[in-house]
């Protein structure tokens, strides 16, 4: 019958590709979410040969308490401030983010990391980390107001 020789056309496939491991997919995740504000107004690049690039950096802080302190008691608040590189290369987004993103908005970033090398003006070789962003939210009112 045909639903018996599908069912052995599934089986027969169902072996081979478990018995090469060159098929088999894993499943993995490089998802970055940043909320803090803009440290410099974008600019765009464009290398020879590739698609344009919009960049800006964006610094996202960090606080807590140091101490034990007892209720009612006062503690320090420390901080620390991350600066990170985002870049843009989707078509459209790139665009809005060159034209509205201004230093000192409030952004959420949505995207991934990337790691990579460059070397810099003295010959030394350096590694950098980029989020390479696919969404933007903006969060301050200026922002929104110039749309």
């Amino acid at each position: 019958c045909c639903s018996c020789f599908t069912l052995q056309m599934f089986r027969q496939v169902v072996r081979h590709v478990s018995t090469d491991q060159s098929l088999i997919l894993e499943r993995s995740i490089n998802r970055v979410q940043l909320l803090g504000r803009v440290g410099q107004d974008p600019v765009m690049r464009q290398v020879e040969g590739r698609n344009p690039v919009t960049i800006f950096s964006m610094a996202t802080n960090e606080m807590w308490r140091s101490g034990e302190g007892e209720a009612g008691s006062q503690s320090d608040v420390s901080q620390k401030t991350t600066w990170h590189r985002v870049s843009i290369f989707k078509p459209g987004l790139r665009d809005i983010a060159y034209q509205y993103v201004k230093k000192g908005a409030r952004i959420l970033v949505e995207g991934k990391l990337d790691y990579g090398e460059y070397v810099d003006k003295n010959q030394v070789r350096r590694q950098a980390t980029t989020i390479i962003a696919d969404n933007i939210v903006f969060l301050s009112d200026n922002v929104r107001e110039r749309q």
